[in-house]
């Protein structure tokens, strides 16, 4: 069964904007780690009820670790399985906070190990995920070297290869997918939360690549975390004039500086973060705790089921993409976090359930309509 991801990256990528009884090139699919911490067969029929195809696994490492302890093993296996019996395809995200950023030969060697063992050890698993937003201080530190010059893409072009050659010594079949890019950065140096635009993240990202001397690849897809301004931002809002900010609708500024950066490889893209809040109805709001932040401009459910719909079927227009993933299935407790799943909190359905699997099921019958 090790040779079945790459068979199903083939059919995707050669698919076109809709099935057509086939297999879709689109996978539309969510971010979440509850069937970690919980009922894993529970919280997969509700990903499967939504139509969602794939999900994603977080495993935070941290040095000197050469793979997941046994408690997490036991919590991906667990959840990883329910995916895979579910018709699930399980993807994992292998990432550190900024504190645990693997600057160093030995870190970084780690750090590759333990990603390499996941797929080895956890059932099911043919997609991993390096990194997370590594061009926020969040998860990656420093973002600039004294000079002004940007020190993460390079550092994480490090990172990428060794952790590529890891996992392909392991098995060549696993998908690497890079990047995993926050939507926007500020490109300055002094500021006091240094950041870097996705722009010129990935221009630093080719320059690094191409400076190594290397030749192979050091991921297999490129993922983006497009998410809006505020959830009253469409998908269809576009930034054709900034040069520090790409959303679901700037495909083509993507694509552009993906072919800049790495030329003659046509990478194909995810979309490996994307969620609109929704406010929290007076009868549901004694499972929440908190106060929505003031930036965050929720919406309704109907409104979040529409613009998902609408983020579907722009994404299926897009032939590069490969996955296009929610954040989450339900949502998060606590309204400092995020209240973007199509289920709220005790896992009752929102009205945005309902037109996200009808537009999923749009695409797997190829019943898109794209732009000629």
């Amino acid at each position: 069964m090790r040779n079945a991801p790459v068979l199903l990256l083939a059919v995707l990528l050669l698919g076109g904007c809709g099935g057509g009884g086939g297999t879709p090139r689109l996978v539309v699919g969510a971010v979440e780690d509850a069937a970690k911490w919980s009922d894993p067969n529970l919280k997969m029929a509700l990903a499967k009820r939504a139509g969602f195809g794939a999900i994603v696994l977080s495993s935070v490492w941290q040095p000197p670790r050469t793979q997941p302890t046994q408690l997490e093993l036991t919590a991906l296996d667990g959840a990883a399985g329910a995916a895979v019996s579910a018709g699930i395809r399980p993807i994992v995200a292998v990432y550190q906070l900024s504190s645990n950023t693997p600057l160093t030969a030995q870190a970084r060697s780690q750090f590759a190990a333990y990603a390499a063992s996941i797929p080895e050890l956890v059932h099911g698993v043919n997609d991993l995920i390096v990194g997370n937003e590594p061009n926020l201080p969040l998860f990656w530190q420093p973002q600039f070297a004294p000079d002004g010059s940007d020190a993460a893409a390079t550092a994480y072009e490090q990172l990428l290869a060794e952790t590529y050659d890891a996992i392909k010594k392991v098995d060549s079949h696993v998908n690497v997918i890079g990047g995993a890019l926050a939507a926007r950065g500020a490109d300055e140096p002094a500021a006091p939360r240094a950041t870097h635009s996705p722009n010129r993240f990935l221009r630093d990202l080719g320059a690094a690549y191409r400076a190594s001397g290397r030749t192979k690849p050091i991921f297999d897809l490129f993922s983006l975390h497009p998410y809006p301004e505020s959830s009253s931002t469409p998908p269809t809002f576009a930034h054709p004039n900034s040069r520090k900010a790409l959303g679901l609708a700037d495909y083509g500024k993507l694509v552009a500086l993906l072919d800049a950066a790495f030329p003659r490889q046509q990478v194909p893209i995810v979309y490996g973060e994307y969620g609109l809040e929704t406010t929290v109805p007076a009868a549901k709001a004694h499972l929440y705790t908190g106060s929505e932040p003031p930036t965050t401009k929720p919406i309704d459910a109907a409104t979040q089921g529409r613009e998902y719909a609408q983020a579907i079927r722009l994404v299926a227009c897009q032939p590069r993409v490969r996955y296009l993933f929610f954040f989450h299935v339900s949502d998060e407790t606590a309204l400092t976090g995020l209240q973007t799943g199509v289920y709220y909190a005790d896992d009752t359905p929102k009205a945005s359930l309902a037109p996200v699997a009808a537009a999923i099921r749009d695409v797997e019958a190829g019943r898109v309509q794209c732009p000629a």
